[in-house]
Protein backbone atom coordinates (compact mmCIF):
# COMPACT_ATOMS: atom_id res chain seq x y z
CA UNK A 1 0.00 0.00 0.00
CA UNK A 2 1.21 3.66 -0.78
CA UNK A 3 0.73 6.31 2.15
CA UNK A 4 1.84 9.84 2.27
CA UNK A 5 2.18 11.23 5.71
CA UNK A 6 1.77 15.27 4.92
CA UNK A 7 1.75 17.99 7.32
CA UNK A 8 4.69 16.29 9.66
CA UNK A 9 7.13 18.11 11.75
CA UNK A 10 9.92 14.64 10.72
CA UNK A 11 12.30 14.08 13.33
CA UNK A 12 14.59 11.60 10.97
CA UNK A 13 17.06 10.71 13.76
CA UNK A 14 19.81 10.82 11.29
CA UNK A 15 23.70 11.82 12.13
CA UNK A 16 22.92 15.47 11.68
CA UNK A 17 19.56 15.33 14.07
CA UNK A 18 17.74 16.79 11.21
CA UNK A 19 13.75 17.97 12.21
CA UNK A 20 12.11 19.17 8.78
CA UNK A 21 8.72 20.85 9.86
CA UNK A 22 5.84 20.81 7.00
CA UNK A 23 7.53 18.04 5.80
CA UNK A 24 6.18 14.94 3.46
CA UNK A 25 7.11 11.20 4.15
CA UNK A 26 5.81 8.91 1.72
CA UNK A 27 5.53 5.16 1.79
CA UNK A 28 5.46 2.23 -0.38
CA UNK A 29 4.76 -1.35 0.61
CA UNK A 30 6.88 -1.72 3.81
CA UNK A 31 9.73 0.35 2.93
CA UNK A 32 9.91 4.38 3.01
CA UNK A 33 10.16 6.09 -0.46
CA UNK A 34 10.15 9.76 -0.16
CA UNK A 35 11.47 12.23 2.52
CA UNK A 36 11.72 15.95 1.55
CA UNK A 37 9.63 19.15 2.33
CA UNK A 38 8.02 19.07 -1.40
CA UNK A 39 5.05 17.05 -2.16
CA UNK A 40 6.40 14.03 -4.26
CA UNK A 41 4.61 13.18 -7.51
CA UNK A 42 1.99 10.80 -8.30
CA UNK A 43 -0.55 9.45 -6.26
CA UNK A 44 -1.31 7.61 -2.93
CA UNK A 45 -3.68 5.18 -2.02
CA UNK A 46 -4.33 6.77 1.47
CA UNK A 47 -3.04 10.65 3.14
CA UNK A 48 -2.24 10.95 6.52
CA UNK A 49 -2.28 15.10 7.42
CA UNK A 50 -0.26 15.48 11.06
CA UNK A 51 -1.75 18.77 11.70
CA UNK A 52 1.81 19.50 11.96
CA UNK A 53 2.71 16.85 14.60
CA UNK A 54 6.00 15.03 15.38
CA UNK A 55 6.49 11.94 12.87
CA UNK A 56 9.55 9.93 14.22
CA UNK A 57 11.02 6.37 13.89
CA UNK A 58 8.74 3.85 16.16
CA UNK A 59 10.59 2.88 19.02
CA UNK A 60 13.04 -0.06 19.27
CA UNK A 61 12.14 -2.03 23.23
CA UNK A 62 15.15 -3.30 23.43
CA UNK A 63 14.70 -6.13 26.44
CA UNK A 64 11.70 -6.65 27.46
CA UNK A 65 9.91 -9.85 28.75
CA UNK A 66 6.27 -9.45 27.64
CA UNK A 67 3.83 -11.96 28.55
CA UNK A 68 4.81 -10.49 32.58
CA UNK A 69 1.87 -8.17 32.11
CA UNK A 70 0.42 -10.62 34.65
CA UNK A 71 2.57 -9.64 37.16
CA UNK A 72 2.37 -6.04 37.35
CA UNK A 73 2.91 -4.91 40.76
CA UNK A 74 3.29 -8.12 42.09
CA UNK A 75 5.76 -8.65 44.44
CA UNK A 76 7.09 -5.02 44.92
CA UNK A 77 9.30 -3.55 47.68
CA UNK A 78 11.88 -6.24 46.76
CA UNK A 79 15.24 -6.87 45.60
CA UNK A 80 15.95 -8.74 42.28
CA UNK A 81 17.14 -11.96 44.26
CA UNK A 82 14.63 -12.24 46.27
CA UNK A 83 11.80 -10.88 44.36
CA UNK A 84 12.78 -14.02 41.53
CA UNK A 85 13.10 -16.67 43.79
CA UNK A 86 10.06 -15.76 46.15
CA UNK A 87 7.35 -13.81 43.89
CA UNK A 88 8.37 -14.34 40.15
CA UNK A 89 9.28 -17.62 39.77
CA UNK A 90 6.86 -19.38 41.56
CA UNK A 91 4.38 -17.83 39.68
CA UNK A 92 5.89 -18.62 36.52
CA UNK A 93 5.80 -22.24 37.25
CA UNK A 94 2.17 -22.03 36.83
CA UNK A 95 2.06 -20.34 33.28
CA UNK A 96 0.36 -22.67 30.54
CA UNK A 97 -0.08 -21.57 26.27
CA UNK A 98 -3.53 -20.20 26.94
CA UNK A 99 -2.23 -17.85 30.02
CA UNK A 100 0.76 -16.55 28.22
CA UNK A 101 -1.21 -15.60 24.99
CA UNK A 102 -3.42 -12.96 26.60
CA UNK A 103 -0.58 -11.89 28.83
CA UNK A 104 1.30 -11.06 25.47
CA UNK A 105 -1.43 -9.71 23.57
CA UNK A 106 -2.03 -7.59 26.51
CA UNK A 107 1.58 -6.29 26.80
CA UNK A 108 1.76 -5.79 22.97
CA UNK A 109 -1.29 -3.70 23.17
CA UNK A 110 0.07 -1.75 25.20
CA UNK A 111 3.70 -1.07 23.29
CA UNK A 112 1.90 -0.60 20.49
CA UNK A 113 -0.55 1.96 21.75
CA UNK A 114 2.99 3.92 23.42
CA UNK A 115 5.16 3.95 19.87
CA UNK A 116 7.06 0.57 19.93
CA UNK A 117 7.10 -1.02 16.96
CA UNK A 118 10.37 -3.61 17.32
CA UNK A 119 11.10 -5.30 21.10
CA UNK A 120 13.53 -8.13 22.08
CA UNK A 121 11.54 -10.10 24.39
CA UNK A 122 13.41 -13.23 26.36
CA UNK A 123 10.81 -15.59 27.83
CA UNK A 124 9.13 -18.88 28.23
CA UNK A 125 6.22 -20.44 26.52
CA UNK A 126 8.06 -18.67 23.15
CA UNK A 127 6.13 -20.35 20.06
CA UNK A 128 2.71 -19.15 21.39
CA UNK A 129 4.65 -15.38 21.98
CA UNK A 130 5.78 -16.15 18.22
CA UNK A 131 2.13 -16.48 17.33
CA UNK A 132 0.69 -13.09 18.99
CA UNK A 133 4.17 -11.08 17.70
CA UNK A 134 3.16 -12.59 13.83
CA UNK A 135 -0.59 -11.62 14.60
CA UNK A 136 -0.15 -8.55 15.98
CA UNK A 137 1.79 -6.81 13.20
CA UNK A 138 4.87 -5.79 15.11
CA UNK A 139 8.57 -6.96 14.97
CA UNK A 140 10.59 -8.62 17.46
CA UNK A 141 13.91 -10.26 18.00
CA UNK A 142 12.74 -13.29 19.96
CA UNK A 143 14.60 -15.86 22.32
CA UNK A 144 14.05 -18.43 24.80
CA UNK A 145 15.80 -17.86 28.42
CA UNK A 146 17.76 -20.61 28.59
CA UNK A 147 18.28 -21.63 32.59
CA UNK A 148 20.60 -24.92 33.98
CA UNK A 149 20.44 -25.80 37.33
CA UNK A 150 21.71 -29.27 36.99
CA UNK A 151 25.04 -30.71 37.47
CA UNK A 152 26.28 -31.98 34.31
CA UNK A 153 25.24 -30.27 31.61
CA UNK A 154 24.01 -31.63 28.04
CA UNK A 155 21.76 -30.60 25.64
CA UNK A 156 19.85 -33.51 26.40
CA UNK A 157 19.07 -32.46 29.91
CA UNK A 158 18.27 -29.20 28.76
CA UNK A 159 15.04 -28.86 27.65
CA UNK A 160 15.33 -24.84 26.54
CA UNK A 161 17.89 -26.23 24.11
CA UNK A 162 14.72 -28.03 22.22
CA UNK A 163 12.75 -25.21 22.85
CA UNK A 164 15.21 -22.98 21.26
CA UNK A 165 15.69 -25.07 18.05
CA UNK A 166 11.90 -25.35 17.92
CA UNK A 167 11.72 -21.47 18.03
CA UNK A 168 14.10 -21.18 15.64
CA UNK A 169 12.32 -23.65 13.03
CA UNK A 170 8.92 -22.52 13.74
CA UNK A 171 9.75 -18.50 13.45
CA UNK A 172 13.15 -17.37 12.51
CA UNK A 173 12.85 -15.23 9.56
CA UNK A 174 8.92 -14.73 9.67
CA UNK A 175 7.51 -12.15 7.34
CA UNK A 176 10.62 -11.27 5.49
CA UNK A 177 12.53 -10.89 9.14
CA UNK A 178 9.84 -9.28 10.50
CA UNK A 179 10.42 -11.91 13.51
CA UNK A 180 14.17 -12.93 14.07
CA UNK A 181 14.78 -15.67 16.52
CA UNK A 182 17.70 -14.66 18.46
CA UNK A 183 19.91 -16.82 21.49
CA UNK A 184 18.84 -16.37 24.95
CA UNK A 185 21.45 -16.91 28.11
CA UNK A 186 19.00 -15.39 31.00
CA UNK A 187 21.87 -15.18 33.46
CA UNK A 188 25.39 -16.20 34.75
CA UNK A 189 24.14 -17.02 37.61
CA UNK A 190 20.88 -19.15 36.20
CA UNK A 191 23.11 -21.66 33.87
CA UNK A 192 26.11 -23.29 33.46
CA UNK A 193 29.54 -22.66 31.37
CA UNK A 194 28.12 -25.70 28.62
CA UNK A 195 25.30 -24.35 27.98
CA UNK A 196 26.77 -20.81 27.39
CA UNK A 197 28.38 -22.75 25.02
CA UNK A 198 25.81 -24.68 23.50
CA UNK A 199 24.07 -21.34 23.47
CA UNK A 200 26.64 -19.46 21.54
CA UNK A 201 27.61 -22.40 18.61
CA UNK A 202 23.99 -22.50 17.81
CA UNK A 203 23.80 -18.87 17.55
CA UNK A 204 27.10 -18.94 15.22
CA UNK A 205 26.04 -21.87 13.27
CA UNK A 206 22.35 -20.37 12.11
CA UNK A 207 23.94 -16.36 11.93
CA UNK A 208 21.79 -15.52 14.86
CA UNK A 209 22.56 -12.97 17.88
CA UNK A 210 22.97 -13.62 21.56
CA UNK A 211 20.54 -11.78 24.25
CA UNK A 212 21.61 -12.21 27.99
CA UNK A 213 21.53 -10.54 31.90
CA UNK A 214 24.46 -8.54 32.51
CA UNK A 215 25.94 -7.50 36.18
CA UNK A 216 21.96 -6.29 36.95
CA UNK A 217 22.87 -6.42 40.77
CA UNK A 218 26.47 -5.87 43.06
CA UNK A 219 25.57 -9.49 44.25
CA UNK A 220 25.32 -11.05 40.88
CA UNK A 221 28.36 -9.52 39.60
CA UNK A 222 30.64 -9.95 42.96
CA UNK A 223 29.04 -13.81 43.54
CA UNK A 224 30.18 -14.46 39.42
CA UNK A 225 33.76 -13.49 40.38
CA UNK A 226 34.44 -15.65 43.00
CA UNK A 227 32.53 -18.56 41.15
CA UNK A 228 35.02 -17.64 37.89
CA UNK A 229 38.37 -16.79 39.16
CA UNK A 230 38.08 -13.10 39.04
CA UNK A 231 35.99 -12.92 35.97
CA UNK A 232 33.19 -10.86 35.91
CA UNK A 233 29.77 -11.67 33.75
CA UNK A 234 30.99 -9.74 30.37
CA UNK A 235 34.66 -11.78 30.87
CA UNK A 236 32.89 -15.14 31.14
CA UNK A 237 30.45 -14.48 28.58
CA UNK A 238 33.89 -13.59 25.76
CA UNK A 239 35.57 -16.52 27.55
CA UNK A 240 32.87 -18.89 26.32
CA UNK A 241 32.65 -17.78 22.96
CA UNK A 242 29.16 -15.85 23.36
CA UNK A 243 30.43 -12.45 22.83
CA UNK A 244 31.24 -13.42 18.65
CA UNK A 245 27.97 -12.95 17.92
CA UNK A 246 26.04 -9.76 17.72
CA UNK A 247 24.93 -9.77 21.23
CA UNK A 248 22.87 -7.28 23.45
CA UNK A 249 24.04 -7.11 26.93
CA UNK A 250 20.60 -5.89 29.85
CA UNK A 251 21.30 -3.85 32.59
CA UNK A 252 25.56 -3.62 33.05
CA UNK A 253 24.96 -1.84 36.26
CA UNK A 254 27.91 -3.14 37.66
CA UNK A 255 30.23 -3.32 34.73
CA UNK A 256 33.84 -2.31 34.72
CA UNK A 257 36.11 -0.38 32.95
CA UNK A 258 37.35 -3.71 31.93
CA UNK A 259 34.23 -4.95 30.67
CA UNK A 260 33.49 -1.58 28.58
CA UNK A 261 36.49 -2.23 26.64
CA UNK A 262 35.71 -5.89 25.97
CA UNK A 263 31.88 -4.81 24.57
CA UNK A 264 33.51 -2.24 22.36
CA UNK A 265 35.68 -4.34 21.02
CA UNK A 266 33.30 -7.51 20.62
CA UNK A 267 30.42 -5.01 18.94
CA UNK A 268 28.57 -5.34 22.23
CA UNK A 269 25.24 -3.09 22.79
CA UNK A 270 24.39 -2.61 26.40
CA UNK A 271 20.34 -2.17 26.74
CA UNK A 272 20.01 0.31 29.55
CA UNK A 273 16.76 -0.39 31.65
CA UNK A 274 16.58 2.63 34.35
CA UNK A 275 13.02 2.32 35.84
CA UNK A 276 13.56 -1.52 36.46
CA UNK A 277 17.13 -0.64 38.09
CA UNK A 278 15.49 1.59 40.41
CA UNK A 279 12.42 0.26 41.56
CA UNK A 280 14.87 -2.70 42.21
CA UNK A 281 17.28 -1.15 43.75
CA UNK A 282 20.06 -2.77 41.94
CA UNK A 283 21.69 0.80 41.22
CA UNK A 284 22.16 2.95 37.87
CA UNK A 285 24.35 1.78 35.21
CA UNK A 286 27.32 3.53 34.08
CA UNK A 287 26.13 4.97 30.79
CA UNK A 288 28.04 7.85 30.02
CA UNK A 289 31.33 5.66 30.53
CA UNK A 290 30.23 3.00 28.36
CA UNK A 291 29.30 5.66 25.27
CA UNK A 292 32.65 7.16 26.09
CA UNK A 293 34.47 3.32 25.72
CA UNK A 294 32.03 3.01 22.46
CA UNK A 295 29.83 0.95 23.26
CA UNK A 296 26.38 1.26 21.75
CA UNK A 297 23.87 2.12 24.41
CA UNK A 298 19.87 1.10 23.48
CA UNK A 299 16.87 1.38 25.86
CA UNK A 300 14.52 -1.05 27.46
CA UNK A 301 11.94 -1.37 29.44
CA UNK A 302 12.41 -4.55 31.20
CA UNK A 303 9.36 -6.33 32.25
CA UNK A 304 6.27 -4.80 33.77
CA UNK A 305 6.78 -6.49 36.87
CA UNK A 306 9.64 -4.45 37.62
CA UNK A 307 9.20 -1.24 35.71
CA UNK A 308 5.56 -1.50 35.73
CA UNK A 309 4.78 0.00 31.80
CA UNK A 310 6.39 -0.51 28.85
CA UNK A 311 5.84 3.20 28.06
CA UNK A 312 9.45 3.72 26.84
CA UNK A 313 9.11 7.65 26.81
CA UNK A 314 9.28 7.60 30.34
CA UNK A 315 12.41 5.06 30.32
CA UNK A 316 13.76 7.15 28.07
CA UNK A 317 12.93 10.65 29.74
CA UNK A 318 14.14 8.86 33.42
CA UNK A 319 17.42 7.36 31.49
CA UNK A 320 18.80 11.02 30.34
CA UNK A 321 17.94 12.72 33.40
CA UNK A 322 19.16 10.08 35.75
CA UNK A 323 23.05 10.98 34.53
CA UNK A 324 22.71 14.08 34.20
CA UNK A 325 21.74 14.23 38.40
CA UNK A 326 23.84 11.27 39.30
CA UNK A 327 26.81 13.56 38.04
CA UNK A 328 25.64 16.97 38.71
CA UNK A 329 26.18 17.84 34.53
CA UNK A 330 22.87 19.09 32.69
CA UNK A 331 24.93 17.69 29.37
CA UNK A 332 26.24 14.01 30.84
CA UNK A 333 22.92 13.10 28.55
CA UNK A 334 21.24 15.10 25.76
CA UNK A 335 17.85 14.29 25.02
CA UNK A 336 19.52 13.50 21.34
CA UNK A 337 21.16 10.94 23.47
CA UNK A 338 17.93 9.66 24.91
CA UNK A 339 16.25 9.47 21.12
CA UNK A 340 19.04 7.42 19.99
CA UNK A 341 19.08 5.04 22.89
CA UNK A 342 15.37 4.70 21.52
CA UNK A 343 16.07 4.47 17.76
CA UNK A 344 18.96 3.97 15.78
CA UNK A 345 20.71 2.43 18.55
CA UNK A 346 18.12 -0.16 19.38
CA UNK A 347 17.55 -1.21 15.87
CA UNK A 348 21.87 -1.66 15.52
CA UNK A 349 21.97 -3.53 18.96
CA UNK A 350 19.10 -5.80 17.27
CA UNK A 351 20.04 -6.19 13.52
CA UNK A 352 17.28 -4.10 12.26
CA UNK A 353 16.96 -1.92 9.14
CA UNK A 354 15.21 0.72 11.01
CA UNK A 355 14.91 3.48 13.80
CA UNK A 356 15.58 6.12 11.11
CA UNK A 357 13.57 8.43 8.52
CA UNK A 358 15.25 7.73 5.03
CA UNK A 359 14.26 6.23 2.02
CA UNK A 360 14.87 3.17 2.01
CA UNK A 361 14.45 2.09 5.23
CA UNK A 362 11.86 -0.18 6.80
CA UNK A 363 8.04 2.18 7.23
CA UNK A 364 8.36 1.82 10.97
CA UNK A 365 7.52 5.25 11.60
CA UNK A 366 4.68 6.97 14.99
CA UNK A 367 2.70 10.07 14.72
CA UNK A 368 2.34 12.28 18.14
CA UNK A 369 -0.59 13.98 19.17
CA UNK A 370 -0.38 17.15 17.52
CA UNK A 371 -2.91 18.76 20.24
CA UNK A 372 -1.46 16.89 23.09
CA UNK A 373 -1.46 19.82 25.62
CA UNK A 374 1.98 18.22 27.77
CA UNK A 375 3.82 18.94 24.05
CA UNK A 376 2.43 22.93 23.60
CA UNK A 377 4.54 24.77 22.83
CA UNK A 378 7.17 23.11 20.58
CA UNK A 379 10.21 24.82 20.86
CA UNK A 380 12.59 22.27 20.42
CA UNK A 381 11.26 18.76 19.33
CA UNK A 382 13.74 16.34 20.51
CA UNK A 383 13.44 18.36 23.96
CA UNK A 384 9.67 17.84 23.63
CA UNK A 385 10.26 14.09 22.65
CA UNK A 386 13.05 13.11 25.19
CA UNK A 387 11.43 15.08 28.54
CA UNK A 388 7.78 16.49 27.65
CA UNK A 389 5.90 13.47 25.39
CA UNK A 390 4.59 9.92 26.93
CA UNK A 391 3.14 6.99 25.76
CA UNK A 392 -0.11 8.24 25.44
CA UNK A 393 0.23 10.87 22.93
CA UNK A 394 1.15 8.51 20.23
CA UNK A 395 -2.21 8.26 18.01
CA UNK A 396 -0.35 6.39 15.21
CA UNK A 397 1.47 3.12 14.93
CA UNK A 398 2.74 1.88 11.12
CA UNK A 399 5.11 -1.14 11.72
CA UNK A 400 6.66 -2.01 8.05
CA UNK A 401 4.15 -0.10 6.04
CA UNK A 402 0.95 -1.41 7.60
CA UNK A 403 -0.72 0.84 10.37
CA UNK A 404 -1.23 -1.09 13.32
CA UNK A 405 -2.83 1.37 15.82
CA UNK A 406 -4.86 4.51 15.03
CA UNK A 407 -6.48 6.89 17.43
CA UNK A 408 -6.81 4.34 20.02
CA UNK A 409 -7.72 1.43 17.55
CA UNK A 410 -5.92 -1.60 17.81
CA UNK A 411 -6.31 -3.42 13.93
CA UNK A 412 -4.48 -6.57 14.85
CA UNK A 413 -5.52 -7.17 18.38
CA UNK A 414 -8.69 -8.34 19.71
CA UNK A 415 -8.71 -5.94 22.83
CA UNK A 416 -12.06 -7.27 23.98
CA UNK A 417 -11.28 -11.10 24.14
CA UNK A 418 -7.66 -10.16 25.46
CA UNK A 419 -9.17 -8.12 28.97
CA UNK A 420 -11.44 -10.90 29.13
CA UNK A 421 -8.78 -13.71 28.96
CA UNK A 422 -6.52 -11.92 31.12
CA UNK A 423 -8.85 -11.25 33.63
CA UNK A 424 -10.98 -14.36 33.96
CA UNK A 425 -8.02 -16.76 33.13
CA UNK A 426 -4.73 -15.59 32.88
CA UNK A 427 -4.79 -13.45 36.49
CA UNK A 428 -7.44 -16.43 38.68
CA UNK A 429 -5.08 -19.47 37.58
CA UNK A 430 -1.51 -17.49 38.35
CA UNK A 431 -2.33 -16.42 41.37
CA UNK A 432 -5.18 -18.79 42.98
Amino acid sequence: MSILFQNVTAVLMDGGHTVLPNAFVAVEGNKISFVGTEKPQGSFERVIDGHGGILMPGLVNAHTHVPMTAMRGYGDGHDLHDWLNNFIFPVEAKWDDRAIRACTDLGLMEMIASGTTCLCDMYMNTLTIGQAVADAGISANLGVGVVFFGEEFSPAACSDCANTEALFQAWHGYDEGRIIVDGSIHAEYTSKPGLYEWVADFAKAHGLGINVHISETKKEHEECKLRHGGLTPIQVMEKYGVLDVRTTAAHCVWTEPEDWAIMAEKGVSAVHNPASNLKLGSGVAPIVELMKAGVNVALGTDGVSSNNTTDMFEDMKLAAILQNGVRCDPLALTAWDALDFSTVNGAKALGRDTGTIAVGKCADLILLDPHALNLIPCHDAANNLAYAAHGANVVLNMCRGKVIYENGQFFTIDVEKTLREVRDYAVPMLFK
